[in-house]
């Protein structure tokens, strides 16, 4: 998400377009501190083009931000930030409530209160997707966060999630309503690419525990809040 000016109208078409399309696909599956983000792994050298550790460093930071100034605008005095934001790059280096987390993940942690990704996987989807990915994933996150503020609980996990996409939808769209120039002309397409990658694979039972959804239930979640706000996901 880079400042170019686009057309609010445009982007919209645009994201509907390719969520329209992708309904179509095949079922598939899911900071530092706030201050700083450390580098992933691969040095500044060895990358192509601008996707380099410090821009993802700087658009986590963004994220967190801005997702802070968005709840804290929807809340008001009943709002407060996720206690911290943290990278790790390893199994078990940081844990929930005394369960380790995994490589290849981010998490909410309601029993910390803060938000935990693996900086390299993070960085590698970044690379691979394009920025607007962070914002997402911040997005997605940030909203399980409110979901504890709120006491929200749902009686499937798949609920939880699809809730928090689609306010990870409604934080995206809110914020290119308020300000169009924030979208860069091919963010509506990373933001697909992104949704469809972190859906669940054909065999995932929708019942089950950890179930997020497909790639179409989970970009037309998304979609609902990124069009129609926060009203579309019950909040």
């Amino acid at each position: 998400m880079r400042i170019r000016p686009v057309r609010l109208g445009t982007c919209l078409l645009a994201l509907t377009a390719v969520l329209a399309t992708a309904g179509c696909l095949p079922v598939a599956e899911q900071p530092p501190s706030r201050q700083s983000a450390p580098a992933p792994s691969p040095s500044s050298s060895e990358l192509e083009g601008t996707d380099t550790p410090e821009e993802f460093a700087n658009d986590m930071r963004g994220a967190v931000a801005s997702a802070e100034r968005y709840w804290s605008e929807r809340l008001g005095s009943g709002f407060e930030p996720v206690r911290d934001v943290l990278a790790y790059r390893k199994d078990g280096e940081v844990d929930c409530a005394d369960q380790p987390l995994p490589r290849n993940n981010a998490v909410y942690c309601s029993a910390g209160d803060f938000i935990a990704y693996d900086v390299n996987w993070a960085f590698g989807a970044f690379r691979q997707i394009g920025d607007s990915f962070v914002y997402y994933l911040l997005g997605h996150e940030y909203a399980h966060a409110i979901q504890a503020r709120l006491g929200i609980r749902k009686e499937f996990t798949i609920e939880q999630e699809l809730q928090a996409d689609c306010m990870a939808g409604a934080y995206i769209g809110d914020m290119v309503r308020a300000n169009p120039s924030v979208m860069d002309e091919g963010d509506t397409q990373e933001l697909a690419d992104g949704l469809e990658a972190v859906g669940d694979d054909p065999n995932q039972p929708w019942f089950a525990p950890g179930s997020h959804g497909s790639p179409a239930q989970r970009f037309q979640s998304f979609a609902n809040g990124y069009e129609q706000s926060l009203e579309a996901c019950g909040i």
